[in-house]
């Protein structure tokens, strides 16, 4: 099951934008509340005579997107309410140690104590050397409070050798050899973090303590312990468990749950989780200048839709809140509850994603006039290399898979490294007339953090990425080299030598497309060519609502350059060292490439 799950840890930096067009149809601002206010789950209110909830149980089939794990999960529910599930803290400790973040290999297990109201999970480490040895999570179910010592070190992956580390690759083989990537010591820092504590009583948000149980919210869980640091959801439908990034990776399972109307203590739940979960894990709410997602909600008429019975309502608020209110490009809407069942329904744009596809079809169009039969990923003009990819990918988190194809130039396009591997050989090859270089971002969507490390190592040597925490202050500065050649050393046989180094960019290179030109632009090595690039600086966070819509988030962990010692985060873009006045001069390439000669 770990295995399966680590599936989801691959952490992508964001693709192509959702297009919207519709509009909602209930007037979102005509009917405000008079006061902002959580409330306590109405399921609490509903207790016997005795004080007592009553408390039934049922067991579900686990689903890793539509493959079933071979194993039941179970779940518990108050007071004839089916639709809002609680777990059980025995089986929380199974999905913390068990499914999600222990690792036996890794000498990595997570043990549980209970000391009346009090439920303890500890991260145990083997490795005598390591900062995360016993690191607590305390539950504690008379102050309503969930109180991680340190988030990051609790959660972090046994494949991280700093606290916030970008890439999942496995970058050793069986023999121990590294493949890929070497993570280098120096230059790389962690700075740890404040404690976090959720205080669920303040969000009006209850756990159960009774009958020897100790119950609480399957969501809380769900946000802050599988979606902040998994990058997964564990969707419940009435009738199976699926753990999945977003449902549009199994939709006919998901959507065979019977569709209906919330229940009341869902609907008070659900919104306060919503709020509880929006406030901690929304990277960008300090330039947002969003307080707390609640006020955001009252003060647009958000708040009773919301609330309603109607839960494709709810989910189009939601929508809504994202394309009209968030709008930074990595927030998206993913799929309607299962309680609304599958809509076509779409708001209008926000701003910033309509201004977004107006770039990109201006500069789309300007390509495919000079070439109408697609772009080479590699290109040679005179004495410029062109290596263009408009997104960042790899089909293999396997980095053995890249010292399996013997000559490069059978690699694919498609592939990132494997395309700046065929790059390499071609460029470095016995008499090439090569002498400047040219990463094309200018339609670069973004995609997977690992392709990006590569890219900005192949070019830099050795790269160094910063990463903040928003939820918890916690910074982190990672630098790594490359296996460019695959002879698995590491060393300027992996570079480009004196060649002249540049990268165009446009208001259409986004997220990792975002990233890179940042970081060259830090590192004074690199000449940026083109347009200031799009911004994009939160790692993508799925995520989704108690009454089980999907949705994704600029989340927590927040890119940024690292100088003179602080971290600067990157999404106001990189500006350009020289203009490039229209889309069509991006790809005159002889023109281009005389310009180029010319700057020196």
């Amino acid at each position: 099951m770990k295995k399966l799950i680590s599936l989801a840890l691959v952490m992508a930096l964001g693709a192509g934008l959702v297009s919207c067009d519709a509009a909602l149809d209930t007037p979102l601002a005509e009917s405000k509340a008079e006061t902002i206010e959580t409330t306590e789950s109405s399921a609490s209110e509903e207790k016997n005579s005795e004080g007592k909830h009553e408390i039934t149980s049922e067991s579900y089939p686990l689903y890793m997107n539509n493959d079933p794990m071979g194993m039941d999960l179970k779940l518990y529910f108050l007071d004839g309410v089916k639709d809002l599930p609680y777990i059980e803290s025995e089986d929380i400790h199974f999905l913390i140690n068990d499914a999600v973040l222990g690792d036996e290999e890794a000498g990595i297990s997570f043990s549980m104590e209970k000391d009346g109201s009090i439920v303890t999970y500890t991260r145990h480490n083997k490795d005598e050397n390591a900062f995360d040895n016993d690191i607590p999570l305390t539950f504690d179910f008379d102050k309503k409070t969930i109180d991680f010592m340190d988030f990051d070190l609790f959660c972090k992956s046994p494949k991280s050798s700093t606290l916030l580390d970008m890439t999942s690759m496995n970058v050793f083989n069986e023999k121990g050899e590294p493949a890929v990537f070497k993570k280098v010591d120096r230059g790389s820092l962690d700075r740890y973090g404040d404690s976090l504590v959720l205080s669920l009583g303040d969000y009006g948000i209850d756990m159960i303590m009774q009958d020897g149980l100790y119950l609480v919210p399957l969501q809380t869980v769900n946000d802050f312990l599988i979606a902040a640091p998994c990058g997964a959801n564990l969707f419940f439908n009435g009738k199976s468990l699926i753990l999945t990034a977003k449902v549009s990776e199994c939709e006919d399972l998901y959507y065979a749950g019977e569709t209906g109307e919330r229940s009341d203590a869902l609907i008070e739940y659900g919104y306060n989780e919503l709020c509880l979960m929006l406030d901690y894990l929304y990277g960008l709410k300090e330039p947002h200048e969003i307080k707390h997602f609640a006020e955001l909600f009252h003060e647009n008429g958000l708040e009773p839709v919301l609330k309603m019975t109607d839960t494709e309502n709810a989910d189009r608020a939601i929508y809504r809140m994202i394309n009209d209110y968030l709008d930074d490009g990595h927030s998206q809407f993913t799929g309607y509850s299962y309680l609304s069942g599958k809509s076509d329904y779409k708001p209008p744009k926000g701003a910033s994603e309509f201004r977004w596809g107006n770039h990109y079809e201006r500069y789309l169009k300007a390509r495919e006039k000079f070439y109408p039969d697609g772009i080479p990923g590699y290109e040679e003009v005179g004495n410029t290399a062109y290596i263009t990819f408009d997104q960042f990918y790899m089909d293999d988190t396997d980095g053995e898979a890249y010292y399996k194809v013997e000559d490069p130039k059978d690699f694919s396009d498609e592939n990132t490294i494997e395309l700046i591997m065929k790059a390499h050989s071609m460029i470095t090859r016995e008499n090439s007339p090569i002498e400047n270089v040219v990463i094309d971002l200018s339609c670069n969507l973004g995609g997977v953090a690992d392709t990006a490390v590569f890219t900005l190592g192949w070019f830099l040597g050795e790269a160094s990425i910063g990463m903040k925490n928003t939820m918890t202050g916690a910074m982190c500065s990672s630098t790594y080299r490359c296996d460019v050649n695959r002879d698995r050393e590491f060393d300027e046989k992996d570079e480009l030598g004196d060649r002249r180094l540049f990268c165009l960019t446009s208001p259409v290179s986004f997220s990792c497309g975002n990233l890179v030109p940042c970081i060259f632009k830090e590192s004074n090595r690199v000449t940026l060519l083109g347009r200031t690039s799009g911004g994009g600086s939160c790692v993508v966070e799925p995520v989704s609502s108690a009454w089980g819509t999907s949705f994704q988030l600029s989340g927590i962990r927040r890119i940024s350059f690292v100088m003179n010692g602080a971290f600067y985060d990157v999404d106001r873009g990189a500006e350009p060292d020289y203009s490039i006045s229209t889309p069509e001069q991006y790809y005159d390439r002889k023109a281009l490439t005389e310009y180029i000669n010319s700057i020196y």
